[in-house]
């Protein structure tokens, strides 16, 4: 069994929690309020620009040059390709773009540099492996869900389900399938801890928009 097929057995459990959150089931209904769309918004740009500073530090590290250029292009598709659709939600909204980090988001991010800055490469390309694999199983979930008719956040739906997004999470379970077989056993369940806690912290992400999370001071 590939290391991606006995984690995603693992992350079962907490998917089931994330696509039956009431933030994923209005979202399917096209019925969430749109403050909380807009703080998910706001949230997950944030979120992206430092995933993307991960995401690069990782290459970099990788001393596989065809690996250095996979992250590289990982970065630029998280903080241009994913933040042009955000753009464009900022304007139509009106989105305050200096709003502060939640708690939720400012605890993903921080693990998610920690872990690509300091933690053994193949760990780190672990733990930023459920943002791409997550959120195209929610995309899925919520694609085959939807209410059809004027939903009026289809066309982020449609950005997470698409084939494009799905080939990239497709290259990503490969690349974490192939660190794997190179790993030994404890380093291979280092890699699993990192992805199911990086798992858990997508939960927490949601939760925090749904909650409309903000420091208490």
């Amino acid at each position: 069994m590939k290391w991606s097929e006995s984690v995603w057995q693992k992350a079962e459990p907490v998917f089931e929690g994330i696509i039956t959150m009431p933030f994923i089931r209005e979202l399917i209904a096209g019925t969430l309020a749109l403050e909380k769309f807009k703080f998910y918004i706001a949230q997950d740009s944030k979120y992206l620009e430092h995933f993307g500073r991960a995401l690069a530090l990782i290459g970099a590290r990788s001393n596989r040059v065809d690996l250095v250029l996979d992250f590289i292009r990982f970065a630029e598709g998280a903080i241009v390709v994913e933040n042009a659709l955000h753009a464009s939600y900022f304007k139509e909204y009106g989105i305050d773009k200096n709003l502060s980090q939640s708690l939720a988001c400012h605890h993903y991010t921080s693990y998610l540099l920690k872990e690509a800055a300091l933690a053994q490469v193949e760990v780190a390309m672990a733990s930023v492996l459920p943002c791409f694999w997550i959120y195209k199983k929610v995309g899925d979930h919520i694609f085959q869900q939807q209410h059809k008719q004027n939903n009026p956040y289809a066309t982020w739906i449609d950005t997470y389900a698409g084939e494009e997004f799905g080939l990239l999470v497709e290259k990503a379970i490969n690349i974490c399938d192939e660190a794997a077989n190179s790993c030994t056993a404890i380093q291979q369940e280092k890699m699993t801890e990192a992805f199911l806690y990086s798992c858990q912290l997508e939960w927490l992400f949601w939760d925090g928009a749904w909650r409309l999370e903000h420091w208490p001071f």
